[in-house]
């Protein structure tokens, strides 16, 4: 059977798991991703195939062509919905293999990605949300019911990139014994997609920094899940060092990139509170100027229309 593998350019590590059939523009995708919130059954077996490493010398992603390197500041300039690139289809397919649920997605973050900030409301119901002009938004709402309010175990107020790894943050009322609180995620949740949105608390952390994001986004991939990375919308670090390394990183991958950071340039105070890192709020009301000019209404307006171009890409 065909293999996906992904490998650092900085480490040499290449990921190879089996995989099935590879997916071209021209394959199937299974019917339910184009339906309205389907009823998924899931394998009643938990395992995973077990993932090799071996060293390589050159970045290989499913499908993907060895891109340059982002120019300086060019981060600033790549669009806030991503053009999606192949690669999604095969990491798509591999969880597929693995018993991923493909209308299942999970947020990697900080308390900015729990549900009572981060998309939480389309979960609730029309009552707290207006889409205005964006009704098309519709159908991806309505075909990952389920999501958008749970509570990830990968989400924690203070995260940062290292947090995920950490066997501390565990929770172990429902992770195993030495499972860190990403891999818990996944094993329990079973998604085909996962928001990544770190880097704030990184700020102290400057160091570690792309090593730990690398190992969040070759360690989804192995898993079968389509890492959505995000940049962040402050700049604690004074010099944009860690979104650039955010943007690079999914170059590299030839993952989605969400370029939180230029949404939210034209708001009031570029969307930031007096302490620089804080959003400000305003209601899922996106037919409200006013309620738009927040970057919490842009952020979640912003990642629907990114969830959105990723799975209506896969459900071609």
């Amino acid at each position: 059977m065909p293999s996906v593998s992904v490998a650092s350019p900085q480490t040499g590590i290449k990921v190879t798991a089996t995989t099935g059939p590879t997916q071209d523009s021209s394959t199937e995708v299974p019917s339910t991703l184009a339906l309205p919130a389907p009823t998924i059954t899931q394998p009643a077996s938990e395992d995973r195939p077990t993932a090799s490493i071996t060293p390589t010398g050159t970045i290989s992603t499913p499908g993907s062509t060895i891109l340059p390197p982002l120019g300086t500041n060019e981060w600033q300039s790549l669009p806030v919905i991503p053009q999606v690139s192949p690669t999604v289809r095969e990491i798509f397919a591999q969880g597929l293999s693995l018993g991923n649920n493909p209308n299942t997605f999970s947020k990697v973050g900080d308390c900015g990605s729990t549900p009572a900030w981060f998309l939480g409301d389309f979960d609730r119901g029309p009552r707290f949300y207006s889409l205005g002009e964006h009704t098309g938004l519709e159908g991806v709402i309505q075909a990952f019911q389920g999501s958008y309010g749970r509570t990830s175990l990968a989400a924690k107020s203070g995260f940062n990139a290292s947090s995920v790894f950490s066997l501390l943050w565990a929770d172990r009322t429902q992770c195993n014994a030495n499972e860190t609180p990403l891999a818990c995620e996944y094993r329990v949740h079973k998604p085909a997609f996962a928001f990544i949105t770190l880097g704030s608390n990184d700020v102290y952390h400057q160091d570690t920094f792309e090593q730990q994001m690398r190992a969040i986004i070759e360690f989804s991939i192995e898993q079968g899940v389509v890492p959505i990375v995000s940049t962040k919308a402050d700049n604690l670090e004074g010099d944009g060092s860690l979104n650039a390394t955010i943007a690079q990183l999914a170059r590299e991958y030839d993952v989605p990139l969400w370029n939180y950071w230029l949404a939210v340039q034209p708001l009031p105070d570029f969307g930031l509170q007096e302490d620089q890192v804080h959003l400000t709020w305003g209601p899922n009301q996106f037919d409200d100027p006013q309620a738009m000019k927040s970057a919490w209404a842009t952020r979640n307006l912003t990642a629907l229309q990114t969830l959105d171009a990723v799975w209506r890409f896969i459900s071609q």
